[in-house]
């Protein structure tokens, strides 16, 4: 709980910091979490108290908190070259390798790399280019983009404007030409008597019928997550991304798969396109790239629109788009490096391993009676909490349930995420069985104890 003393880490939190996506009313009731270090999986505050971070950071800390090659491999790169761009056709050794890896690691069969210092910048990033791409190839008109309701997909304005939350309403976004659709939760939003593959082929009918309003030739791109992370951890469909694929090959639009959460191993494989079977024409990647050690985001273009960019930027003699840490150095020696752990000292195979156990254990807690939905793949899960199971009707917001169970794991020393009426759990790769079953000890205490008071 806080400490009010006016040198407390509290106090001096709140004095100098303007907290983004928190709960105000939970800091300034209880005061921020100030940390010092991490062990494993594990965070240490200013306290000494210690937390199994049941969120990996922010998804990312997917090798923990101190894994001794990752960040040997980023004083190595300080010792030999601390850091450089990558405009003017100069770039460091490292930066080359990664794209190299990157592309092979890709399901493309030759692509092309371009580095940002993070995902929403990626995300940014590839709009810009496929706008470019429209201009240079005579459709100057191809300027919108499709998305996703409740989707995630960064905070600049025009990641943010692609974001379907809203919560971006405050800026005066989405900015024109930013079209969301339907959101591809079955439980939720599955008509009655609907089957869940007729509820994908309506959210199908959906994209094309908007495609036809719209003109086909208007529309630049349409970015789907795998699974939507920040939206509540929401798995498609059933044949959602075949039906979609569909759609979008027969109007000639660019299927923009953002892997930022789910590339590298959250969903058990390298990328979450490959978990539901589909082959987009680019990649976004950002997080676990450098497993939370570096901030870097990356886009992975595939053959065809590499081929294009190039030509596009050709005609130009350049593609005037870049970031000074672009393919930084001391980044891009980590990301080699965190790739070759996750991939190769048996992380994503932990993942593979353990996710049965994990979706056991929670499939478990998830009896409660205000448990209404479990839902998840890999390390990535979530419970909705609602009043009432039958009619999947959820508490009232001003009970704030998730904020509270949230905080009151916190209290047992258990870090998660409220989104929503929803409980995020995605944990570190390297959680044990045994981390596991503190993990769902914890949880449980804590829903019980706050389902006890609003229920």
């Amino acid at each position: 709980m806080r400490d009010d003393a006016p040198n407390s880490w509290e106090s001096r939190a709140d004095n100098a910091s303007l907290y983004g996506f928190t709960d105000l009313p939970s800091v300034k009731e209880r005061g921020a979490v100030v940390l010092t270090h991490g062990e494993g999986p594990y965070v240490v505050d200013v306290h000494g108290r210690r937390y199994l971070d049941a969120n990996s950071g922010l998804w990312n800390m997917v090798a923990g908190f101190d894994h001794p090659g990752l960040a040997e491999a980023a004083k190595a790169q300080y010792d030999r070259f601390p850091g450089y761009h990558a405009f003017f056709g100069r770039m460091s050794d490292q930066t080359v390798l990664l794209s190299e890896k990157l592309v092979e690691v890709s399901p493309f069969e030759r692509g092309r790399v371009f580095y940002t210092n993070s995902g929403s910048e990626a995300n940014d990033t590839m709009v810009k280019m496929l706008w470019f791409l429209g201009l240079a190839e005579g459709q100057p008109q191809r300027r919108k983009i499709l998305t996703r309701w409740n989707a995630y997909h960064g905070v600049t304005a025009v990641s943010a404007s692609m974001t379907g939350k809203p919560y971006n309403s405050v800026f005066g976004l989405p900015l024109p030409g930013f079209l969301h659709l339907g959101c591809p939760h079955y439980w939720r939003f599955g008509q009655e008597g609907e089957s869940e593959e007729q509820f994908t082929q309506r959210l199908a009918n959906e994209l094309e019928a908007t495609i036809i309003k719209e003109g086909a030739d208007t529309i630049a791109g349409f970015f789907a997550e795998p699974v939507m992370g920040a939206g509540g951890v929401i798995p498609p469909s059933k044949g959602y991304f075949q039906a979609v694929s569909r759609v979008l090959k027969k109007y000639g639009i660019p299927l923009i798969a953002d892997e930022v959460i789910c590339g590298f191993g959250r969903t058990g494989n390298t990328w979450g396109s490959q978990t539901y079977d589909f082959t987009p024409d680019a990649i976004i990647s950002s997080k676990n790239i450098t497993a939370g050690y570096f901030p870097m985001g990356a886009v992975i273009l595939g053959p065809d629109l590499s081929d294009r960019l190039q030509a596009a930027a050709e005609a130009i003699e350049e593609f005037p788009h870049g970031f000074t840490a672009s393919g930084h150095p001391v980044g891009c020696a980590i990301a080699l490096k965190a790739i070759d752990v996750v991939m190769n000292e048996g992380l994503a195979e932990n993942v593979r391993r353990l996710a049965p156990r994990m979706e056991a254990g929670l499939a478990e807690i998830a009896r409660h009676p205000n448990i209404g939905e479990l839902r998840g793949i890999g390390y990535m899960w979530a419970l909705e909490a609602v009043k009432d199971r039958a009619t999947k009707t959820p508490f009232p917001g001003t009970l704030s349930v998730s904020e509270r169970i949230a905080n009151t794991c916190t209290d047992h020393g258990l870090i998660c995420r409220p989104l929503g009426q929803s409980i995020v759990l995605c944990p570190p790769f390297i959680l044990t069985e045994g981390q596991m079953d503190e993990m769902f000890e914890k949880l449980d205490a804590a829903l019980k104890k706050v389902f006890a008071e609003v229920a």
